[in-house]
């Protein structure tokens, strides 16, 4: 395994735990030991030389032309301690996770053993944004032909490797986490009739746009009088926003920061409590929110860049798709559609939960994901 720590490569990597493999995780940013995955032989500790930690954080965050001057004599290749590790696992495969990450600092190396069998996973904007940037356009150029093996998030993005010269065997489309323990939300779901809550998910930044799910809040602020709104993970420019048109006057509103990390299982239970979830951005895959709205019973609107969210949601059928993620009075007519069609938010949960969550459970899920890895190396 190739990649940076993070929640759902955690989860997608826990998968493997019982399955007679011999997992390693080369910590590509050397981000520290994660106990989450204790199983795992993990390579850290590779990335700096002599200077010590406390001095290398002063200069990179005080001085930092300094550091960018210095790296060479801090910092060790990325490309020679993943060779080194290369050699002396000699892997079945390895397993890249998201491109201009975790691919493109080893492509030397795998250039150099092309009889190393290499699979790479796809999440969220890996593709669909970066593809529009000429530097990241020509690193995907490069990689995708070496590689033999690909996950992604969504079908959009197979297509979209398969444009930029991947002619590997597509592996399937899986949520990056990997599957949700559904019995464990089970307690979790409230009734339809005993909900009145509409979550948002509050990223800004680059791709979030949840200022113009604000914008759509705010003018049907009347109407939301009996409507608590939670925004979660929200970024610095979403809470200023909030400050400047004093929202908390106009909606009953909970605000939880980016940087007050809610934890998962807070999150879904809130999913459980939602009438209707709000997911908004100009780039993604499928959004594990999305999942996660489905799976707790929240009525889903959510944009869909590039078409992804669209292999999941039919629009008036089971949720709603904005299709321009930067037009509040679009959003703000679907969230007013919503709150006066209860039967179509009835019939949405009832299929969303009988059609689409079963594929989602995580038993299900990794015995195809073991199955996968198990058909490459026999």
């Amino acid at each position: 395994m190739v990649s940076i720590n993070s929640i759902h490569f955690e989860r997608w990597t826990n998968q493997l735990q019982e399955s007679g493999h011999e997992v390693h995780w080369f910590n590509v940013r050397d981000g520290g030991y994660s106990e989450k995955l204790s199983w795992v032989n993990q390579i850290v500790g590779w990335k700096f030389k002599f200077i010590n930690n406390k001095a290398r954080v002063f200069i990179k965050k005080r001085l930092p032309w300094l550091y960018n001057k210095l790296s060479v004599l801090i910092e060790k290749s990325t490309e020679k301690a993943f060779e080194n590790a290369l050699l002396e696992i000699q892997p079945d495969v390895v397993h890249s996770f998201v491109l201009y990450i975790s691919c493109v600092p080893i492509l030397p190396v795998m250039q150099k053993y092309p009889n190393i069998k290499w699979m790479y996973s796809s999440w969220g904007s890996d593709l669909f944004y970066f593809q529009n940037q000429a530097k990241y356009l020509n690193d995907i150029k490069q990689v995708l032909p070496r590689v033999n093996y690909m996950f992604a998030d969504c079908k959009r993005d197979i297509d979209l490797a398969k444009a930029y010269g991947f002619d590997g065997q597509v592996l399937g489309v899986y949520p990056g986490g990997g599957g949700y323990p559904i019995d464990d939300y089970k307690a979790h779901i409230s009734p339809l009739n005993q909900r009145k809550l509409i979550l948002v998910k509050g990223y800004q930044g680059r791709s979030g746009r949840a200022i113009t799910v604000l914008k759509a809040l705010e003018s049907l602020s009347v109407k939301l009088n009996t409507h608590p709104v939670i925004v979660f993970g929200a970024d610095n420019e979403v809470e200023d926003f909030i400050m400047k048109r004093n929202l908390n006057s106009k909606l009953d509103l909970t605000v939880y920061p980016k940087s007050d990390f809610l934890p998962q299982m807070e999150l879904i239970k809130l999913m459980g409590q939602a009438l209707i979830y709000i997911g908004n951005s100009n780039s993604d895959g499928m959004p594990n929110t999305l999942l996660e709205s489905i799976i707790m019973g929240a009525f889903p609107i959510q944009s869909n860049p590039g078409g992804a969210t669209a292999e999941i949601i039919e629009h008036g059928k089971n949720g709603f798709l904005i299709e321009d993620c930067n037009n509040s009075s679009e959003i703000e007519t679907l969230i007013d559609n919503a709150l006066n069609n209860m039967e179509l938010i009835q019939s949405a949960c009832k299929y969303n939960q009988k059609t689409i969550m079963p594929s989602l459970d995580r038993a299900t899920i990794s015995k195809e994901v073991i199955a996968k890895y198990n058909s490459i190396i026999n």
